[in-house]
């Protein structure tokens, strides 16, 4: 394929899409991550018409990546990605330690005010600005923010493990999702190439942190009774934990050390 990118490339791309993400303003971290929240919430609340239609669980896991391609091609901030883009800019020593936390911080704050607030609009129609249950759409996204949350909850610290592996699963994929977005250089092959992980990661039901604060709230709005305190404890705090293990080590860490070349003008 001609608009193939090689390994080598196609990391120093991101450390150098890294480096730009650790400049930007808050203002833009937050509006570019609200974007993002609502456009993963509008692709989950799809996947989610899907199943409560009848439709088979691989039909939603093909349905979802559109909202991370959307966000992607739009070059919005996507806190999950950027825990593994901008730390290979820190490996390579293009950013800062300090210039990465703060992108993870408004990313991951612009994320959750767009899912919640997709989340609330979404509710807010299907209730019909609760008047009606919400049909089967309402009941589906109940028991799925309930099993995200009390499920765990029921086992214990053997419950909030298993958030945090699920999350480092799933982050293994969208990482690489983010990553290989920049493999090739053609609009076709960047969504393929990106919509394979995400695929992978959604069907198997793994946590994303950022999917989270959409289908979570949109629970709670419809009635679920989770408490804020089940949904942080049990879902949000130990599937972050995990997203960002996946992200620094499995993603970001293992691709920088096996393909990281620093360019010619750079090594002389």
């Amino acid at each position: 394929m001609v608009d193939y990118v090689k390994p080598p490339d196609l990391v120093r791309t991101v450390v150098e899409v890294g480096r730009a993400k650790g400049e930007l303003s808050v203002g833009q971290m937050l509006v570019r991550g609200f974007l993002s929240g609502a456009f993963l919430g509008y692709a989950t609340s799809l996947a989610f018409l899907a199943w409560a239609t009848g439709s088979p669980r691989v039909v939603g896991g093909i349905i979802f990546p559109l909202g991370f391609v959307l966000q992607a091609l739009l070059a919005c901030e996507l806190a999950t990605g950027n825990f593994a883009i901008v730390p290979m800019a820190v490996y390579a020593r293009q950013t800062t330690l300090a210039k990465m936390l703060r992108n993870w911080f408004w990313s991951y704050v612009g994320n959750l005010i767009g899912g919640v607030t997709y989340a609330f609009l979404f509710v807010a129609v299907y209730m019909q600005f609760w008047v009606s249950d919400g049909g089967s759409v309402g009941k589906l996204t109940m028991d799925i923010a309930l099993r995200k949350t009390l499920g765990y909850a029921s086992l214990g610290m053997l419950g909030w493990q298993a958030a945090m592996v699920s999350g480092v699963l799933c982050n293994w994929m969208v990482t690489l999702a983010a990553v290989m977005g920049f493999a090739s250089t053609s609009l076709i092959g960047k969504t393929v190439v990106m919509w394979l992980p995400i695929f992978t990661f959604f069907t198997l039901g793994y946590e994303h942190s950022i999917v989270n604060t959409f289908v979570i709230p949109a629970g709670m709005f419809f009635g679920a009774p989770i408490t804020i305190a089940d949904w942080w404890i049990w879902n949000q705090i130990p599937v972050t934990i995990g997203n960002i293990i996946a992200g620094l080590t499995f993603t970001g860490g293992m691709l920088f050390y096996a393909h990281y070349v620093p360019s010619p003008e750079k090594r002389s």
